[in-house]
């Protein structure tokens, strides 16, 4: 039985978002709660909650079409990254953000305009196959966008977007 196309994008982004939820902390487990990926960041509980991560805290998954690997970035609060798979070369890489880099991710990360791009807000459907797909996971919730032509990406993800892709190996463009 043939997918369609669309639906192949959809088991894209699902498989993508399993593939990181099901992963280990990216530094090991430093004694903090884990993010109660049921839990929306404003605490309530409730069904059809977006899945999210802890404050301050952001991973960037990346997938370049049905078939291409995962590419996967967590940043921790302090500005130290560890990019896994990220320029499709198999190889993990870590580093840390410069002092202002970490400050303006942080500011980004606490804009209140952050919450109403979440794929949930928005009503995102993947529309393109074949494309880099990146997801942004963040306290506010999740936050997907495509290089695809003619596709707009919200703007305070795409801001974190272009600091992430600027200053580690993770790239913004398939």
């Amino acid at each position: 039985m043939a997918l369609s196309r669309s639906r192949l994008a959809s088991l894209s982004v699902a498989t993508l978002l399993a593939a990181a939820l099901s992963g280990c902390a990216p530094f090991g487990d430093r004694g903090e709660p884990p993010a109660d990926a049921s839990t929306p960041a404003d605490g309530r509980s409730g069904g059809g909650a977006a899945t999210t991560t802890g404050n301050g805290r952001v991973s960037l998954l990346q997938n370049d079409g049905p078939d291409g690997p995962l590419r996967t970035l967590n940043v921790e609060p302090d500005g130290r990254w560890e990019c896994i798979d990220c320029a499709g070369d198999g190889v993990t890489s870590t580093g840390a953000l410069s002092g202002e880099q970490r400050e303006r991710l942080q500011q980004l990360l606490a804009e209140p305009g952050l919450a109403k791009e979440t794929d949930e807000v928005r009503g995102y459907r993947v529309s393109c196959v074949g494309a880099l797909t990146s997801s942004l996971l963040t306290a506010a919730g999740l936050i997907t966008s495509q290089d695809c032509p003619g596709e707009e990406r919200p703007p305070v993800a795409e801001e974190i977007l272009l600091l992430l892709t600027q200053n580690t190996p993770a790239e913004m463009i398939g």
